[in-house]
This record gives structure tokens, C-alpha cells and sequence, in this order.
């Protein structure tokens, strides 16, 4: 365990501040980097998916949505807003994994052995810590009781689209018998096993920010 979370931490380090740069940097260097993300995931999809050619289209349709849904949060709010909802989605993933390893305890589903009950209240417990820190100092100083409702909600909404995408692309791999969906980052295996949950959070958030102006 403290190997495998060393090499997650390492890649972590490496990728984080890479991402915040671009998403703060905006414009060209943001479609820059979501063009690289998107061209990397599809592939490992592509890969994934193999001789099902529906499936296929279906995945890079969903990812083409996914990664302009993203594009459109950070241009229509501002980075503040997008970092918000990844930093939701990197500490969802964290307290699953530290969580789960730690306590273990039942399994939650058989499409991902790994997941347990203990993850899933790590992943709400940490995400609504590391949300709650992030909007103390970026968010709005001034707050009502409904606005901290909203911000309670609205983050363990964000935390449980985010777990569900991680095992709806668990399912994918378990049909292709494959552990990860590829190498390229240590400790997590593919781009696609370490972003899974934000591409279902970012077209989630996008309709609603389209539907009800949904803003923190």
C-alpha cells in the first residue's frame, strides 16, 4: 500500500500543478491542455472498448461532451469555479483509497472489487473537508444558513456523480478484463483511471449551470 501510494502521491505532485497552471491560464493554453487530455482518454477508450464500434462512438461522443462541458464551466464561471469542482473530485478519490485500504471492511459492488463502504464515506468525508477549506478562502466571505446548505449539498452531489463514474468505467474495464486503462501515470494506471469521475461530473454540472444558473 505505502509503495503504491507513494507512486500515486509522485504523479499527483507532477499533475496538479500542471493542471492548475493551464486552467488559470485560460484560452489557448486551456484548449491546449484539453485537447491533450481529450486525444489521451480517447485512445485509452478506444483501446478499451475494442471491436464494439457502437461503443466506441457512444465513448468518444460522451468524452467530446465531456471535455467542451469542462471548456464551458471554466469560460462561464472562472478558474476559481472549475478548480473548486476537480479539487471535489481529487479528494473523492483520495478518501475512497485511503479509506478503503485502512478500514477495508464489505465490498460495495462486484464491478469493482476494490470498493468498499468505508471508501465511499471516506470519499464523501474528504471531498466535503478539502470543498468546505477551498470556498473558506476563494468562495463568498459572506454566507447564510441556506448558503451553507447549498454548499454542503452541492458538494457531496459533486463527490457522488464523481464515484459513479468511477464505477461505470470500472464496469467497462471489468467486460474488457482489464485492471487499468493504461500506464502512463504510476500508481494510477491510465488518464482515463485517474479523471473517470470528472468526466461525468463536468457534463452534470454543465446542464445544471445551462437549467438553473448554478453558481457558488
Amino acid at each position: 500500500m505505502i509503495k503504491e501510494f507513494e507512486k500515486r502521491l509522485l504523479s499527483s505532485l507532477v499533475l496538479i500543478p500542471i493542471a492548475i497552471f493551464f486552467t488559470i491560464q485560460g484560452s489557448i493554453f486551456f484548449i491546449f491542455f484539453l485537447s491533450i487530455l481529450f486525444l489521451a482518454t480517447a485512445y485509452e477508450w478506444l483501446k478499451m472498448s475494442k471491436k464494439n464500434n457502437l461503443l466506441k462512438l457512444l465513448g468518444i461522443f460522451f468524452l467530446l461532451f465531456s471535455f467542451y462541458a469542462a471548456f464551458e464551466i471554466r469560460e462561464y464561471k472562472n478558474f476559481k469555479y472549475f478548480l473548486f469542482i476537480v479539487i471535489v473530485c481529487i479528494f473523492t478519490d483520495i478518501g475512497g483509497y485511503i479509506f478503503g485500504k485502512i478500514f477495508k471492511g464489505p465490498k460495495l459492488t462486484k464491478i469493482s472489487p476494490n470498493k468498499t463502504y468505508a471508501g465511499v464515506f471516506g470519499s464523501f468525508l474528504l471531498s466535503l473537508i478539502a470543498g468546505l477549506i477551498y470556498l473558506n478562502y476563494f468562495g463568498k466571505k459572506e454566507l447564510t444558513d441556506s448558503d451553507h446548505f447549498v454548499i454542503f449539498s452541492f458538494i457531496l452531489f459533486i463527490s457522488l456523480i464523481s464515484q459513479i463514474g468511477d464505477l461505470v468505467i470500472s464496469y467497462f474495464k471489468r467486460k474488457a478484463k482489464l485492471k487499468d486503462t493504461g500506464k502512463i501515470l504510476p500508481g494510477h494506471g491510465g488518464l482515463l483511471d485517474r479523471i473517470d469521475g470528472l468526466i461525468f461530473v463536468f457534463p452534470t454540472i454543465y446542464i445544471l449551470v445551462l437549467t438553473f444558473d448554478l453558481f457558488l
